[in-house]
């Protein structure tokens, strides 16, 4: 009876029934008065009772237990071990989307429709039977042939190494000085041509300098398995693996040219490769590079440049305030033109390429979002990059006994030159915006590593991206609207 009553009782909680009178006794007895309550609660299931060195009951057991409370952390406290917060994500997400929707109604109530996709074309062209950037691309073809030609040289021994090198040196500074004199002394060529060429001409020069030192490598590499051999009294193996390439078989044009529209910066002689393209992962990357392209356009055009130019009066009033909410409010679509323009080049675009060409290593980015550094931001937002400074820069100071330190800072001031090479020639003034910006990396770092860890390190890295970069959009815009306009209403 008394386990028909314990079963009976098991079923009255699932089903909610009133209890019978069978099987009064112990559990089933507790059960019965637990059933009573408000109506239209649930019966709430019996805590197992417990018991006694004697298998008895205990005294604060049964029908009312006194014990609700255990040792137990707030789930907001780091100790609870509570992490998953994606409702609190998701509601700054949608925080997110409901105030830039409140900017976005806001800027086409007061401004209108400004999106115009054939203004874009005067960003590129002044004459539309002049395509000045377009010919400083295809003239970039002569200094690719003329560092094969030097390599081919250097490769039968019709060189040596240290005219290869003032060779090599001359060819590639004429890489960086040539498209910049152009671009500063040819009217025709506009701003937005002038950057895009010198992009070209820099990765030119990247990639130059890379494949002149795998050579040079692979070449020390074979003096030495040469000396050896002959030391050994053998003759060199020069063979190779099936499907691989081996200098100096390497250097052919095909070989080169491949290199030059792979999307890396590094060179190899034989490079990871897919089996296959895939028509589908490729249709996927254009449509986006489609849309988001014109995504960007209407942004900026929308969005930034109005913002921009309401910013030019409070910098000439020297008004402090209005220039810190103006640096604020383009604060928002400067950092998601820039977040858009991030996945458009090194995911869609970079993707897209190298399934073309069946280019295997598709690492062109890192977790860079989960920064609780600058440096290791700087590490992992642009791998391409960062592959390229370590092997070519960084670890060849090491190797001539530089320090850490002089090394990573040689690193930044490379990487702040382009960077300024890039603004200040098309735009023809020289304010060193970037450069100092760039440089100003190296005491952000040690200061953020220093006073800022885990969450905090991060969130001062998105600060320093959400900031940053609009107060160098602010003061090139300004410096170019003061040399380019308002110098000539004052002269006039």
């Amino acid at each position: 009876m008394g386990d028909r009553g314990g079963t009976g009782g098991s079923r009255r909680r699932r089903t909610g029934s009133r209890p019978s009178s069978q099987g009064g006794g112990g559990p089933a007895a507790a059960e019965e008065v637990r059933d009573v309550g408000p109506p239209g609660d649930a019966p709430a299931p019996a805590p197992a009772p417990d018991k006694d060195e004697n298998g008895g009951s205990d005294v604060g057991s049964g029908p009312w237990d006194l014990r609700c409370h255990r040792l137990q952390d707030s789930l907001f406290s780091s100790d609870s071990g509570f992490s998953n917060y994606r409702g609190i994500l998701n509601w700054c997400v949608v925080m997110l989307i409901l105030s830039n929707a409140r900017l976005f109604l806001e800027n086409l109530i007061k401004y209108g429709i400004l999106v115009d996709p054939i203004q874009v074309v005067s960003l590129f062209l002044k004459d539309p039977y002049s395509w000045p950037a377009l010919c400083l691309v295809i003239v970039a073809n002569v200094f690719a042939a003329a560092a094969f030609q030097v390599e081919k040289r250097l490769a039968v021994g019709a060189l040596t190494e240290q005219a290869g090198l003032l060779l090599h040196a001359a060819n590639l500074a004429t890489i960086l000085c040539f498209p910049a004199a152009v671009a500063l002394l040819l009217e025709s060529i506009t701003p937005v041509g002038s950057v895009l060429a010198l992009m070209a001409y820099t990765i030119l020069f990247l990639k130059l300098v890379s494949y002149r030192d795998v050579n040079l490598w692979c070449r020390e590499r074979r003096a030495k398995a040469r000396a050896k051999a002959a030391s050994a009294g053998k003759k060199a193996n020069g063979g190779a693996a099936p499907r691989t390439v081996s200098y100096p078989d390497n250097l052919t044009y095909r070989d080169l040219y491949y290199f030059l529209f792979a999307p890396t910066l590094c060179y190899e002689l034989n490079f990871p490769r897919s089996p296959r393209i895939r028509k589908r992962f490729l249709l996927r990357r254009l449509l986006e590079m489609l849309f988001l392209t014109q995504l960007q356009v209407g942004l900026i055009q929308q969005w930034m440049v109005p913002t921009i130019q309401n910013s030019m009066k409070p910098f000439k009033d020297m008004d402090y305030s209005r220039i810190i909410e103006r640096l604020l409010k383009l604060a928002v679509p400067n950092h998601l033109i820039w977040l858009i323009f991030f996945y458009w080049f090194f995911h869609s675009c970079m993707n897209a390429v190298a399934e073309l060409m069946q280019f295997g290593d598709r690492e062109f980015y890192r977790d860079w979002w989960n920064s609780e550094s600058v440096t290791y931001f700087w590490q992992n937002w642009n791998i391409p990059v960062h592959k390229w400074c370590l092997r070519h820069f960084y670890k060849p100071m090491l190797r001539r006994g530089s320090s850490k330190w002089l090394a990573r800072t040689g690193v930044f001031f490379a990487s702040a030159f382009f960077h300024e090479y890039l603004v200040s020639v098309p735009l023809h003034m020289f304010r060193l915006w970037a450069f100092t910006g760039m440089m100003a990396q190296i005491p952000l770092a040690w200061l953020v590593s220093r006073f800022f860890q885990g969450n905090y390190g991060n969130a001062a890295v998105w600060l320093t991206l959400i900031i940053g970069q609009p107060v160098a959009v602010l003061m090139y815009v300004h410096d170019y609207y003061v040399l380019n306009y308002e110098a000539p209403v004052a002269g006039a």
